[in-house]
């Protein structure tokens, strides 16, 4: 596939027909005899991914050339005495997560400003920690993968083509039951890719830190978790109910817990947005 637009805008770009996981892919590259020739945001995409995996080990499958899977190398290792700390971290899938969406906001609204009629705007938003909704529907899921004294791949999915009937879960979309009937992948990829890279740079500069280098108030203002009622499933099998304030200097969510307004500090677990 031709992909002039992410062509010339990545560091390197391997296109494949069909991948396992690209994440697998870039890891084998990242870490192999030829590691030296994969520069800091390196990227290996497909839009057949058959082995792909989400958090906590799950799956993550789509039909053949409907979906955009795309992996990128943070090539800066993570650590004392790194350019980045180990508490930035759980930055990385929120900055991934506003990178895609960024992009799929723009795709929105390129449609919207082709269209005669419009009924309604629908809304891309991001979900703590890693997933970028429309309407409330997922069209994007985020997967960050530490690599021993190298640095981090970034992998995500990206719904393109999927209908109704392709849907894995009730609670997924696509771009085109959005209404992005013409979404291009090469303009999906390389917006994506150059978003990534803006916020990347730019935490980097300022050695990790989210507040400095602006990412926590992107990823604040486009976070639809913030002032959401959520249920939270945490690590060690608790469940947390109430409202999500706010996200702290590190990335992690706070939330009045129903039970008595205590403010929980979650840094990994599962949110789900309850209906009012």
């Amino acid at each position: 596939m031709k992909l002039p637009l992410s062509s010339a805008v990545a560091e390197r770009l391997e296109w494949l027909p069909r991948a396992g996981s690209t994440n697998d892919v870039l890891r084998e590259h990242a870490t192999g005899p030829d590691a030296s020739g994969w520069p800091d945001l390196s990227v290996v995409a497909t839009d057949t991914q058959t082995q792909g995996r989400g958090r906590l080990g799950r799956t993550w499958t789509a039909p053949a050339r409907k979906c955009l899977a795309v992996s990128v190398l943070l090539r800066q290792p993570i650590g004392d005495g790194s350019t980045l700390p180990p508490d930035s971290l759980g930055w990385l899938p929120l900055m991934a997560g506003a990178a895609m969406t960024k992009v799929v906001r723009s795709l929105i609204e390129g449609e919207v400003g082709h269209a005669t009629r419009v009924h309604h705007h629908p809304v891309a938003s991001l979900k703590w920690p890693n997933d970028v909704l429309i309407d409330g529907a997922k069209v994007s899921g985020i997967l960050s993968e530490l690599i021993p004294e190298t640095g981090v791949i970034v992998g995500a999915g990206l719904n393109i083509s999927l209908d109704e009937n392709d849907l894995p879960v009730p609670t997924a979309t696509s771009l085109l039951i959005a209404g992005v009937s013409h979404a291009s992948l090469d303009a999906a990829l390389a917006g994506y890719l150059i978003n990534l890279s803006r916020l990347y740079r730019d935490f980097v500069r300022f050695e990790g830190d989210a507040l400095r280098s602006g990412l926590h108030a992107q990823v604040t203002a486009l976070c639809s978790t913030l002032g959401s009622p959520v249920l939270a499933e945490l690590p060690d099998g608790e469940v947390v109910s109430g409202i999500a304030r706010e996200i702290d200097e590190l990335g992690r969510i706070g939330i009045d817990r129903d039970s008595d307004g205590w403010r929980v500090v979650v840094a990994a677990g599962d949110i789900t947005h309850l209906k009012v």
